[in-house]
């Protein structure tokens, strides 16, 4: 068993298999509202344009990450990590059991709170443990969660919805996380790459010091900006997705859990992709790739928006592409500032999250108003700006100090 670090051992195999089944929870309850939406809404007796804003609140509190990421730095990723999985799981219970609006607008915060602070924490932990070279290999593996929540976990809360109720798949996320909170304190800690004294500047959050990330900061925020827009325009789709399919085609809770699984497969195709081809070619240069994808899936939806499989196939295309290219952005953005990874990478989830709140108001808004095309088209807007910004302005890491193509 080969250390990736100076610090405790701990195989591969347990790094990313611990870390895939934290993040399947959170991915899990993360994506039930895109499918599900409708009938959430519906359970909680408000209507889709809400429920969207309220999801929308959810991602806004990301904007809180990098505070979490400072304190990660300074102190412990497994601990923030643990904190951020029962914050999540205090949310999802509290969800489960609300019978007014204002239980459910506090249930959305928490629930931003924890998934804002552990995702980017738990990807600054794993890329503390992992060498660059394979980093996009064990990033991409963790990432094969996100697929999974579409071939399973999804698809099981369908059948589960259908079966008793939308509360209780709440209740089981909520329990899993707390489990997990207790796998996470067995685990060996990691260093951030930079002595400890490095992080002290990032703890002074009133100050301008908290943003500045070094010698190589311009490369870093516009590696943000650009993930923050991809984030917007794939997001405007997966929170609309579910509206659009029940309205236009009336597909029902277990239809949107298969289309979630199929989902799940593309969303599969390409992590996997990342775990094998992203180290080989560059980070930077994937993530080019993606984002060009996503534009011409973006640009091409209305037009296929024909039947219900060709509607599928479009977003599917979509999700595929800008996972490709979001999974390939977590290790380009990982070495953008190695001596404040947790800053560096809550960061980036903040923007990202900014834009997903954005989103939330903006999908479904778009959707019913205006109809497929101006959603599809604000997204390849989001996006053609992403490549410009990634051709332009980020470079491979802070140790290559020039893009390449």
């Amino acid at each position: 068993m080969q250390p990736f670090s100076p610090t405790r051992p701990i195989s591969f195999a347990r790094l990313i298999g611990t870390s895939a089944a934290a993040k399947l929870l959170i991915d899990i309850g993360q994506q039930i509202f895109n499918p599900f939406l409708p009938i959430i809404a519906a359970g909680l007796g408000i209507d889709v344009i809400t429920l969207g804003r309220l999801v929308g609140l959810r991602s806004l509190m990301g904007i809180f990450a990098p505070l979490a990421g400072a304190a990660a730095d300074r102190t412990s990723y497994r601990l923030v990590i643990r904190v951020a999985l029962l914050t999540t799981a205090a949310g999802f219970l509290l969800l489960a059991v609300s019978e007014a609006l204002w239980m459910t607008v506090v249930a959305m915060i928490l629930t931003g709170l924890g998934a804002g602070a552990f995702v980017p924490t738990l990807q600054a932990y794993v890329s503390g443990r992992l060498p660059y070279a394979i980093r996009a290999r064990g990033l991409g593996m963790i990432e094969y969660s996100w697929a999974l929540t579409g071939i399973l976990g999804l698809s099981l809360v369908g059948v589960l919805i259908q079966l008793t109720n939308w509360r209780v798949p709440f209740v089981l996320l909520a329990i899993g996380m707390v489990v997990m909170s207790f796998v996470f304190a067995g685990m060996p800690g990691a260093h951030t790459g930079a002595p400890a004294t490095a992080a002290a500047p990032g703890l002074r959050a009133a100050s301008l010091a908290f943003f500045d990330l070094g010698s190589h900061a311009r490369s870093a925020y516009a590696t943000i900006v650009a993930g923050g827009l991809s984030y917007f325009a794939a997001m405007q789709v997966m929170i609309a997705h579910g509206v659009w399919l029940q309205q236009q085609y009336g597909l029902g809770p277990a239809q949107l859990g298969l289309v979630a699984f199929v989902f799940g497969w593309f969303d599969l195709a390409a992590s996997v992709s990342v775990s094998l081809f992203t180290d080989r070619i560059g980070k930077r240069r994937s993530v080019l790739l993606g984002i060009g994808g996503s534009l011409l899936a973006y640009l091409a939806m209305p037009f296929l928006n024909t039947s219900v499989v060709w509607a599928v196939v479009a977003i599917a295309m979509a999700r595929m592409c800008f996972e490709f290219n979001i999974v390939s952005h977590f290790p380009l953005l990982s070495e953008q500032a190695p001596a404040q990874r947790g800053k560096a990478m809550t960061l980036g989830a903040a923007f990202s999250l900014v834009g997903g709140s954005l989103a939330g108001v903006t999908g479904t808004w778009f959707l019913i108003n205006i109809g497929v095309a101006g959603m599809a088209w604000l997204s390849a807007v989001a996006v053609a700006v992403s490549f410009a910004i990634v051709l332009l302005f980020v470079r491979e890491s802070a140790t290559n100090s020039e893009p390449r193509t």
